[in-house]
């Protein structure tokens, strides 16, 4: 039985967490990227990464989808004008797991004891996190200045999934 429960536990979650994945979102919530263009050389690009991914490699992911756009646009180098964060959820899974013992004396002798495995679902709750960038892009030599990003060098050191 104990078996049993492992197993199921584990198909559930297998079943339920999402990855991360480098391509484009369905949707706001949904891992991967999204664009807006919104100037001819301005976009706001963003990234969605799953409970699989750490904070440092959602940014690294984002700043990688600005040098492919930046690229396919004719531009050599982009500069980050805005940057923002929001991470929602909480675990790393939406399955939790719990195991209770209970005992309890009656009277007359009366003696019980019981043991209870309990798993919850709750959808949404894995933790998201979106790391959202305006950035501008430019052509000619690379600016020296802070948040300007060759974007080739970009792709070249930031591999996608």
């Amino acid at each position: 039985m104990r078996r049993f429960a492992i197993l199921v536990s584990t198909a559930l979650l297998a079943a339920c967490a999402s990855p991360s994945v480098y391509a484009p979102a369905d949707s706001a919530r949904d891992p991967g990227y999204r664009e807006t263009r919104i100037e001819n050389n301005r976009w706001r690009v963003s990234f969605t990464g799953g409970s699989d991914l750490p904070s440092p490699r959602v940014a690294d992911l984002a700043l990688r989808r600005a040098a492919e756009l930046t690229l396919d646009n004719g531009y050599t180098w982009f500069r980050v004008v805005n940057d923002s964060r929001d991470q929602s959820g909480s675990g790393d899974s939406p399955v939790r797991g719990g195991v209770s013992v209970g005992q309890s004396f009656g009277s007359g002798g009366f003696r019980a004891s019981g043991v209870g495995v309990g798993l919850s679902f709750s959808p949404g709750s894995e933790r998201r996190e979106t790391v959202t960038l305006e950035v501008l892009g430019g052509a000619g030599p690379r600016p020296l200045q802070p948040n300007v990003y060759d974007s080739q060098d970009v792709l070249d050191n930031v591999p996608p999934l």
